[in-house]
């Protein structure tokens, strides 16, 4: 369901399919950016390690999955002076859509 701004929700999909959280963004893409931000960052993008995101929009039965990873990375210099010094980045893969037959 899309919201007034535009908005769709996302919920986050555990293996035994619990929604733990919900997330909101335009595209599927943008949600799944904000889950995988709360991942257990690596040391370095090359070194971390990839997790399978299952999210599912809300009043439909597609299933967007992503693989997502996070890692830590030092702020730009040009930094607010409330962001630290090291700040975590991610990044998501799509791999597919499936809809659920609940």
């Amino acid at each position: 369901m899309v919201r007034e701004d535009g908005k769709r929700n996302f919920a986050l999909r555990e293996s035994d399919g619990d929604e733990s959280s919900v997330f909101s963004g335009n595209t599927p893409r943008q949600a799944a950016l904000k889950a995988a931000r709360r991942l257990d960052p690596a040391a370095s993008e090359d070194a971390a390690d990839r997790t399978e995101l299952r999210l599912r929009e809300k009043g439909t039965d597609k299933v967007h999955i992503y693989d997502g990873w996070a890692w830590h990375e030092s702020a730009p210099d040009d930094k607010p002076d409330w962001m630290p010094d090291e700040i975590t980045e991610a990044n998501v893969s799509k791999q597919g859509i499936e809809h659920l037959d609940e």
